[in-house]
């Protein structure tokens, strides 16, 4: 038993060295949207999570813009909220247990409404802009209500999120000859050494 379940682990481990398995953190269920600004925007100030839902950080990503610019919904869904926060006029997007964020925009969608990914949702404001005096969009991505929420970096919709190491090698060993290299015969791995 104990040699059975050697052999499927080694098989998993090897699977996993030469990328079979794909990126570690992906999820089959990991939505996959558009960029809100077009075309692709510079991020202007990264996701820092709060550690919980009431503390300091900064709950989103912030994308250079330009006043006026249409802002697009990065995945399909229900307009949930049109209207202003704290001064600033916002638009939410719900999607199936989670929710996107835009700011500052000045809505041409109602509540309500439903949108496809890519649809206009309104336009960039300058005013209350967390690049001030320069136009971005306040871009965020929550789950859950309360203090069940949890606050996920929106650049993972668009394959921007975390940084996902890639196997060494893609295809076949790399044969490199070195005349004062030892003879590896046995020796197997990412580049053989041969005399």
């Amino acid at each position: 038993m104990r040699a059975v379940l050697g052999a499927v682990l080694l098989v998993l481990v090897h699977m996993f060295l030469l990328g079979v398995t794909g990126p570690a953190d992906a999820r089959p269920d990991d939505p996959v949207g558009v960029w809100p600004l077009d075309p692709r925007p510079d991020v202007v100030r990264h996701f820092e999570p709060p550690p919980t839902p009431y503390a300091a950080g900064h709950r989103g990503v912030d994308l250079a813009g330009s006043p006026g610019q249409a802002v697009r919904a990065s995945l399909a869904g229900t307009v949930g909220f049109v209207g202003s926060i704290g001064g600033k006029p916002v638009v939410t997007v719900l999607h199936v247990g989670r929710r996107t964020t835009y700011e500052p925009v000045v809505a041409s969608v109602e509540r309500g409404q439903v949108v496809a990914a890519g649809d206009v949702l309104g336009r960039l404001v300058v005013a209350d802009s967390h690049c001030f005096p320069a136009a971005c969009l306040h871009w965020g991505l929550v789950e859950g209500d309360g203090d069940a929420r949890t606050y996920l970096d929106p650049l993972s919709l668009v394959g921007g999120g975390p940084v996902r190491l890639l196997p060494l090698w893609r295809d076949d060993p790399v044969t490199v000859r070195l005349p004062w290299s030892p003879p590896l015969a046995t020796w197997r791995r990412p580049v053989e050494w041969v005399a």
